[in-house]
């Protein structure tokens, strides 16, 4: 099929999904719900991760949706966006089957991954969500945002809101439910990586390992062009080459992946460059799976 635009029947909203060009019946495909953050919308996400990329290569099916509520900005709320999302895996399961479903994984970049974080607090979700990649959006033990994270604000509105009750990126909740963790992040958006991640203490892993890193030629495809000319390294700079730093904590129990990625000079918004890209792809097709198929 490609890439299409999608209509959840419930709420009358479309949404993307990418998937192989070559579909056969039967065959295992790997589902990722992939969120964009406050005041983005899924065409900026789809390009910031560019998942659909690699469709072929790893039998994806990559579903980007765009929040509702648009005013101050636009953002994922419970009340208006949570049905939808229930309904997108619903939409996956049937069309694909969901005995082809291999693992389903949610995606999210800044408050879109806070809000993978609040989603897995849900029984639908937990009962179905094979693992959490974490793309500025929040790591599960304590992280420190730099004091200029939000800085400038005066051109532009940013692609994720400031102030009010909007979970900032940052700390992210326990949830009480088994996945594999990825969190992936700017080198210039945090003060510093933890050594340590409670997530990975949970499941009795050991120390970090330092992984090759990834080193890549070619930039991402997108960046915040409203700030363009007066920007922060924090909050993130044109798309350019860069390298990625990648630790994993081994050996925890249950195969669970857990790892942390820092992309070196890199701040919150640009967008991911294609090694990087494939590597958490290639990771996440490799952690444990098994929550779909329960449900059969």
């Amino acid at each position: 099929m490609g890439s299409i635009s999608a209509l959840d029947e419930k709420t009358g909203r479309k949404f993307y999904v990418d998937d192989p060009d070559d579909l056969n019946p039967g065959g295992p495909l790997f589902f990722i719900l992939s969120l964009h953050g406050g005041g983005s919308v899924g065409a900026w996400q789809r390009a910031y991760f560019p998942a659909y990329q690699y469709k072929e290569k790893y039998r994806l099916v990559i579903a980007t949706p765009s929040a509702k509520t648009k005013v101050p900005t636009r953002r994922w709320m419970a009340e208006a966006d949570d049905d939808h999302l229930r309904n997108i895996v619903n939409y996956i399961f049937g069309r694909y089957r969901k005995e082809n479903i291999s693992a389903f994984w949610l995606v999210g970049h800044s408050q879109g991954g806070m809000t993978s974080n609040r989603l897995l607090g849900d029984k639908f979700f937990a009962d179905r969500v094979d693992g959490w990649l974490s793309l500025s959006g929040g790591r599960i033990g304590p992280i420190e945002l730099p004091e200029n994270f939000f800085s400038p604000v005066r051109a532009s509105p940013p692609l994720m809101p400031q102030g009010g009750n909007v979970p900032r990126p940052g700390k992210a909740t326990m949830p009480d439910c088994d996945f594999s963790f990825i969190f992936a992040s700017g080198e210039h958006e945090m003060v510093a990586l933890p050594e340590t991640s409670p997530w990975a203490e949970k499941y009795g892993a050991g120390p970090r390992m330092r992984m090759p890193d990834v080193v890549d030629t070619e930039p991402g495809q997108i960046y915040d062009a409203l700030r363009d000319g007066h920007s922060t390294p924090a909050w993130g700079l044109k798309p350019r080459p860069g390298t990625a730093q990648v630790y994993i904590y081994p050996n925890a129990r249950g195969g669970w992946l857990i790892a942390d990625v820092v992309r070196l000079d890199k701040g919150h918004t640009e967008g991911l460059e294609p090694k990087i890209t494939e590597e958490l792809i290639r990771m996440m097709v490799a952690a444990p799976a098994g929550k779909a198929k329960a449900l059969r």
